[in-house]
């Protein structure tokens, strides 16, 4: 997703276009778990895998969601993905855009095609 970013937009024009920030931690908790105790609440939505900070006050977050996101154990978990789009509910509502990519969809021959199509089409719904 980065390296396709960059080339599509690390050109002339490449001031005007917002950067793309890899690994992005949005609650930062410098304590470990067991620091934090049997009672000291982990943050489930710690770190994004890109943040885009648009003109206007516009933040949007890509994911890019492998197995880990979705299942335990190599099985499919409802409690798991519920927990995913809780998190996601909450970035909404604190005025976050959320989209999420399935990791297989960014393996194929059609991956970077399908992610330029993306870029181009976000960046032109926040134009001006």
């Amino acid at each position: 997703m980065f390296r396709t970013y960059c080339a599509q937009y690390a050109s002339g024009a490449a001031a005007a276009v917002p950067a793309l920030l890899p690994q992005v931690y949005l609650h930062y908790d410098p304590y470990t778990r067991r620091e934090r105790g049997p009672d000291g609440g982990i943050i489930k939505r710690e770190r994004m895998d890109f943040l885009l900070l648009l003109p206007g006050r516009v933040r949007v977050v890509l994911e890019v969601d492998g197995q880990q996101h979705y299942a335990q154990d190599g099985q499919p978990s409802p409690k798991l993905y519920s927990e995913m789009m809780a998190e996601d509910r909450k970035l909404r509502l604190a005025g976050y855009e959320v989209y999420r990519f399935g990791g297989h969809e960014l393996t194929g021959s059609g991956a970077e095609a399908l992610l330029q199509q993306f870029f181009a089409d976000l960046l032109a719904r926040h134009a001006g």
